[in-house]
């Protein structure tokens, strides 16, 4: 993972994080979950070695899982992520309704 992505490289943090600026990180951390799990779905992609293809993907499968475990602990420290969420997944789903 690139060290700008990380607030704590090369160091213990002098204090607690608070609650928001715990939320913060969490969010970059769901970042680099996705980022990691493209980097390893275009390494499949890019090759025709069927072993590394398989685990590629199944690494990219378990990004995916720790994207979900942050993103549902965003979900509990925020207290309003899953209303924001579901807002986007409505907006969305009356777009295709009328495409």
């Amino acid at each position: 993972m690139a060290a700008f992505m990380n607030p704590f490289v090369d160091m213990v943090p002098e204090r607690k994080m608070s609650n928001a600026e715990l939320v913060m990180a969490l969010r970059l951390n769901l970042a680099a979950e996705e980022e990691a799990t493209n980097t390893y779905l275009a390494h499949a992609q890019a090759t025709d070695h069927l072993l590394a293809k398989k685990v590629l993907v199944d690494i990219a499968d378990e990004e995916r899982v720790h994207a979900g475990e942050f993103l549902r602990l965003i979900q509990i420290l925020t207290g309003d992520e899953d209303k924001l969420l579901a807002k986007g997944k409505h907006e969305v789903d009356d777009l295709e309704k009328n495409a």
